[in-house]
């Protein structure tokens, strides 16, 4: 009995949970590297060149930590049980797994996932492993990640890039404004002035959507399905996630140097109308909230946007969730404790809330979706860093931070100005959504469209039955050429109406 309770003593004592001896292959890395340090575990029931977080979070499990440095050819023991998601990885059942590491140096994986400069391992597969009790697995990392290539200009495609006077002083350091602008065909052989479109990506794009759709734009207009304008891909990407070009006190005075600096010199770069009925706005997603957020602050500025599918502006609806003054709602759960979905595909709830939210902590300290919207609407706090709106933990809302967040309330904003600003905003609002949002932001569209409505203004939303945040922009029965051509010639309706044609 003695020799058979020392005998399980020991394999007590000898049981180690999963942990990974990680070097740095010096020929990728010879002066060494820091940054976060990301390692996936997925099952191995297909290979796979590379793992990643995934668009459903726990899909693939993910743990991190951050180095300081990490020297060429040394070697970290790593540690999956500090931050991990969705479990500690000792708590994987036993299994054939895959497994990765990554570094990613300029902390941008929570915003975009792998892009240029990270450095990562091959995939490794292990047969029959119990994590809760298994010997260290060895990987090295020995790829970059290649970096895309640098834009080069053509004929009607430029890009563009602007130090900005008042970014850079909030920030101390040289802070760059980009766009894309997209050239009618004619443009090079004429001295015309031309209206503009400032575009506006969704959350993880940036201006390079210029170069994807600039040559399908000037075939449109060349084959006379498009009005000329010159289309201006902005740039909303930043280290925080997406600046949606709104005055922050963490990322800065965005909206005002996109009015009072970027957009002026565009307009004498590129022989751009610089009139307010011919300044135009659009956007989807991230964008769409941007660019509503532009019109009713700058009504002076722009003269009319075409928002689609826009981030929550009306905070009620936090995708779902009432995180005005006053809400006790959690963020995680409802009233009897089950979880609040936050994405829907085909009619089903596929991911929570809490897993968004959780899964983002393990990909990156800051850039990361929820995180982004902290950036833009929290206070600071006294870390340097934005108060975070709930408890990350317990999904407890912070109810200073709801009133800080109310000064983003679009419909409020809207609401509380009506007298002075309804006149003003009158023919400039377009808004289009889908009744099935994939992140249930058709809730807060339709409270706004609501109110707009109750005012006269029932043109201005349409809701398209069971398109979602995906499909939105594909044909239907209101918009049979697509909802871009559509846009664009409501756009050409509202320049054609309030001027005539200029030139210089």
């Amino acid at each position: 009995m003695r020799l058979l309770l020392a005998a399980v003593l020991a394999a007590v004592a000898s049981a180690a949970p999963l942990r990974f001896e990680i070097t740095l292959d010096s020929s990728i890395a010879p002066n060494g590297s820091s940054g976060r340090l990301l390692v996936f575990l997925a099952d191995a029931k297909k290979p796979r060149e590379v793992l990643g977080g995934g668009f459903v979070p726990g899909e693939t499990w993910i743990a991190a930590r951050e180095i300081e440095y990490l020297g060429p050819g040394a070697t970290i023991v790593f540690d999956p049980d500090e931050i991990a998601y969705p479990k500690p990885f000792s708590q994987a059942p036993s299994g054939d797994y895959e497994f990765m590491a990554l570094i990613d140096p300029d902390h941008t994986y929570a915003r975009s996932g792998q892009d240029g400069g990270d450095l990562y391992s091959a995939v490794v597969t292990v047969q029959g492993i119990n994590p809760a009790d298994a010997a260290p697995v060895k990987l090295t990392i020995s790829k970059v990640t290649p970096t895309r290539p640098k834009l080069a200009d053509t004929e009607n495609i430029k890009l563009v890039e602007f130090v900005s006077p008042m970014l850079s002083k909030f920030w101390g350091r040289p802070i760059t404004m980009r766009a894309g602008v997209v050239l009618p065909p004619d443009y090079a052989t004429g001295t015309k002035q031309y209206p503009s479109v400032y575009n506006v990506h969704g959350f993880g794009g940036d201006h390079t959507g210029a170069w994807r759709s600039g040559p399908g734009i000037v075939k449109d207009i060349a084959e006379g399905r498009r009005f000329p304008m010159v289309h201006v891909f902005l740039d909303g990407s930043f280290a925080t996630g997406h600046h949606v070009f709104a005055d922050s006190v963490n990322n800065g005075p965005w909206g005002k140097a996109l009015t009072e600096e970027f957009v002026p010199y565009l307009e004498q770069r590129f022989r751009l109308i610089p009139k307010t009925s011919a300044r135009f706005l659009t956007g989807h997603s991230s964008g769409g909230w941007s660019t509503l957020w532009l019109e009713v602050n700058y009504p002076d500025v722009f003269g009319g946007t075409w928002s689609t599918s826009p981030d929550p502006i009306d905070l009620h609806s936090f995708t779902g969730v009432d995180v005005t003054p006053g809400s006790t709602q959690n963020v995680y759960k409802n009233k009897i404790g089950a979880l609040l979905n936050l994405v829907r595909m085909n009619g089903k709830e596929i991911a929570s809330f809490e897993q968004f939210a959780r899964a983002e902590q393990v990909q990156g300290e800051y850039g990361g979706q929820i995180a982004s919207f902290e950036w833009v609407w929290s206070p600071k706090g006294p870390d340097g860093r934005p108060v975070k709106m709930f408890n990350r933990e317990t999904g407890e809302q912070d109810p200073e931070i709801q009133r800080a967040w109310e000064k983003y309330d679009i419909h409020k904003i809207v609401e509380g100005n009506w007298p002075t600003l309804g006149p003003k905003l009158l023919g400039k609002l377009h808004l289009v959504v889908g009744s099935e949002d994939t992140f249930h932001l058709e809730e807060a569209a339709i409270m706004f469209c609501g109110f707009l409505k109750s005012k006269g203004r029932e043109d201005v939303c349409e809701v398209v039955p069971g398109r979602d945040h995906m499909n939105l922009y594909r044909k239907y029965t209101t918009y049979p050429d697509g909802l871009s051509i559509r846009i664009d010639h409501e756009m050409q309706a509202s320049f054609e109406k309030t001027n005539r044609q200029v030139s210089r």
